[in-house]
């Protein structure tokens, strides 16, 4: 059980359509009919709420229902922090709760007070693949404001423990941090002056967002410690003293908020396109007159690259002024160095492709002078780099210096989006899964722990489905590092818009965990892998000959659904395109799917899987 480990990446994929004043009406309306669900209100309370209900829902219809400007990846951003504060702010611990219920009742087992299997990371301010708005200054923003929130949270959070631990009895240990000037009410000593600390580091990092540069105050609070040692203090003192009633309320809620979220609210993950590190790698050479960095083979990049990691000396030149492009590579990482440890959670790499793709960015964050090892996570999205996945790896971990810089510890991103849009659902799923089975017996014979992280998006199309379901269809020991997904657009409302809903939907998540773990399913027969096969490449050619290869399919395409109409909708910060120009192929996988969804002909759920299945069937392998 204390293995368990859920982490859940919150994007800020513009699937989300709905508004967010819309969103809270409906959050209200929620609540009012909860309590209309008791039976013992008085009438003038039903009738209150019958009033309050009427409202909402003439504000609801008389409210536009399309934003009418883009949202900026600030707003993204503050629209995350909005659902952690009236959601997961609550439902974490409440869901740790039962959890903790659970297992005492069944099992006569407590979970330790330290112990949050599940914490959250957000791509909204750090996910620049294809988005030019997220810039270093715009991630800088962001990383300050999440801190601003959480400083905000945590003060809610403190001013009612002040109330609340009035107790005069404590352990010696207590008494002697309140010392004399606590020693009447120790527990409310403490907590005041947590209180200061947190309203000092909020005005420091006012300050800050402002652009204004200050000093740091002594009693910044910048680690998770400074917050928890406090606060464990007055829990084991009341423990201690016969008080576990009280210490098992609020003051518990506010330990597990600070190890599920933190200083930082949300860790932000910071992603970025592949062939934007080989571009700035090879402006870098050119300069410097020791080649073209990118007409280079994979053998001799990977030699340079390897040479400067283990080099002493910096590889950035001084004078150089490089391209807008390539400065706005090099600030990112600096952004990062820069960051207080524990806020950045990782870098992942969009359309990895080979090993250089991955030790091109160590040595960008090297040069940046980072002072931590921080996860990076290629991302392989089509169905080529799936296929090739397990072979890049390998050639990772054959590197002496990568071996010793990763601790026995990597992250692999599974993409389902792109590679769905690039060969069919079908196809797509087969070499996820093959991907997945062939990386985790390569790290397991390495003694690598691996993390796959899943990509998965809300529809079929995009990898969603049943998040129980979808745990127990992946290969036998893929969760035994835990699991890392995305939670994209709508799916963040659905799963996560209420408390109640959280709670949930992180049991959901924590019961796949543990009967993969617990309970793996069996190899695959070869049979059933030559089936799938079989079925992958079927599936393919048919998905590639209408979708590719057919002249009429584009024109359909843009006849039969409001693709070019989607894409001047104010729905995200992002461009719908990768490139401006470009047919199908440029098109990210969400309006994609997005298109499709208007006319309800969900092409993308079934195209060539049915070719598939009656190809198999005819060939009389039914079972």
């Amino acid at each position: 059980m204390e293995s368990l480990s859920l982490e859940l990446v919150l994007t800020a994929h513009p699937t989300e359509i709905t508004r967010r004043t819309l969103i809270h009406k409906m959050v209200e309306v929620n609540n009012c009919l909860k309590q209309l669900d008791n039976k013992d209100i008085a009438d003038y309370e039903h009738h209150q709420l019958m009033r309050r209900l009427r409202q909402l829902i003439a504000q609801s219809w008389h409210t536009d229902e399309i934003r009418k400007h883009r949202p900026s990846p600030v707003d993204e951003a503050k629209w995350g922090f909005a659902v952690v504060e009236n959601s997961l702010w609550e439902g974490v611990p409440n869901y740790l709760r039962e959890l903790n219920e659970q297992l005492e009742a069944n099992l006569g087992y407590q979970l330790p007070v330290d112990f949050v299997p599940v914490r959250f990371t957000s791509w909204m301010g750090g996910d620049r693949d294809g988005n030019p708005n997220v810039t270093a200054d715009i991630t800088r923003h962001v990383l300050l404001l999440s801190r601003w929130k959480a400083t905000d949270l945590f003060l809610k959070d403190v001013q009612v423990l002040i109330s609340e631990l009035s107790m005069v009895e404590c352990t010696d240990e207590l008494r002697a941090l309140a010392g004399a000037e606590g020693a009447q009410e120790p527990y409310r000593y403490l907590m005041k002056k947590l209180r200061s600390q947190l309203m000092e580091t909020q005005a420091w990092l006012e300050a800050r967002l402002k652009g204004q540069k200050l000093p740091k105050p002594a009693g910044l609070i910048t680690q998770n410690e400074q917050l928890w040692e406090p606060l464990y203090a007055c829990y084991k003192s009341l423990q201690a003293c016969g008080m576990g009633i009280i210490a098992n309320g609020e003051l518990l809620d506010t330990l597990r908020r600070v190890k599920s979220f933190g200083v930082p609210l949300v860790r932000i993950d910071i992603r970025q396109e592949s062939t934007r590190h080989t571009e700035a790698l090879g402006e870098m050479t050119r300069y410097l007159g020791i080649g073209d960095y990118e007409s280079w083979s994979e053998a001799d990049k990977q030699a340079f690259l390897i040479r400067e990691l283990n080099s002493k000396r910096p590889l950035l030149p001084r004078q150089w002024e490089p391209s807008e492009e390539t400065r706005e590579v090099l600030d990112t990482c600096k952004v990062i160095a820069e960051a207080p440890r524990g806020s950045i959670a990782a870098y992942v790499i969009s359309m990895a492709k080979t090993p250089s793709d991955v030790l091109a960015v160590h040595l960008l964050l090297k040069e940046a002078g980072i002072g931590f090892a921080l996860p990076v996570a290629p991302l392989f999205e089509t169905l080529d780099d799936l296929n090739n996945a397990n072979d890049v790896m390998t050639q990772l971990l054959n590197i002496d210096w990568y071996r010793g810089f990763i601790q026995g510890k990597q992250m692999v991103m599974i993409g389902y989006s792109d590679s769905a849009k690039d060969a069919g659902v079908m196809a797509a799923s087969w070499a996820q899964y093959q991907a997945q089975d062939a990386l985790i017996k390569t790290c397991e014979k390495a003694g690598i722990e691996l993390t796959l992280f899943h990509g998965r998006g809300g529809s079929i199309g995009r990898g969603g489905a049943p998040a129980h379901a979808a745990l127990l269809s992946q290969p036998p020991g893929s969760l035994k590092g835990g699991l890392r997904v995305t939670e994209q657009g709508e799916m963040i409302r659905f799963k996560y818009g209420l408390p109640e809903v959280t709670i949930s939907s992180l049991s959901l998540y924590t019961s796949a965990i543990l009967e993969a773990n617990l309970l793996p399913p069996p190899e695959p027969k070869a049979e059933w892998r030559d089936i799938m096969a079989e079925l992958s490449d079927v599936s393919c050619k048919m998905y590639r000959g209408y979708v590719r290869e057919n002249k009429d399919f584009v024109p359909y395409f843009r006849s039969a659904t409001p693709e070019q109409e989607l894409g001047k909708l104010p729905l995200g910060s992002r461009p719908a395109k990768r490139r401006p120009t470009g047919g199908v192929e440029s098109l990210r996988a969400i309006p994609w799917i997005f298109a499709w969804t208007q006319n309800r002909l969900m092409l993308p759920a079934w195209l060539g899987a049915g070719a598939a299945l009656q190809k198999v069937v005819e060939g009389g392998k039914t079972e």
